[in-house]
């Protein structure tokens, strides 16, 4: 399957940051998290998801395991809010620039608020959508939380 660059992937290229790229077909319709680890053949605890959440203000991004799921109260405490609730999907795509099952924290539209699961801070590597479906990047946690300004926090459900 040919690979087309990524907006990511320029990103990270422009930043000299290296980056292994996976890819998956998304033919049978199985995009979510879980079933991406299973097909590029990698462990759960390494695949993350990106997901988007807002207050009336302002949008900030969560970046947790594919197997997790995001706790608002510890996401809004992250955030230095008191309430958020998660992005309607439809509007995902105005203000990221990306659909759901192809958004990455790299290269949103913005430079939003972003924090990262403080698991991914105990493994050598993170794999986290390219911006596309079908496609994944896999970096160093330090490298990502470089390039979109994020921060560690205690983000999923127990």
């Amino acid at each position: 399957m040919q690979i087309h660059k990524t907006n990511a992937m320029r990103i990270l290229d422009t930043k000299h940051i290296s980056y292994q790229i996976h890819s998956y077909d998304p033919e049978d319709g199985r995009i979510h998290g879980t079933a991406v680890a299973e097909k590029i053949n990698r462990p759960e605890e390494r695949v993350y998801k990106t997901l988007a959440a807002h207050n009336k203000q302002n949008i900030y991004i969560f970046v947790i395991p594919v197997s997790g799921e995001l706790d608002l109260k510890k996401a809004a405490k992250a955030a230095g809010e008191k309430k958020i609730e998660m992005l309607p999907v439809k509007e995902l795509q105005k203000w990221t620039g990306y659909i759901r099952g192809g958004c990455s924290p790299i290269g949103m539209k913005k430079l939003y608020p972003t924090y990262v699961d403080q698991q991914a801070a105990a493994i050598d590597s993170i794999i986290v959508s390219a911006g596309k479906i079908g496609v994944q990047v896999e970096l160093e946690p330090q490298d990502l939380l470089d390039t979109v300004q994020a921060k560690f926090a205690d983000l999923i459900q127990l």
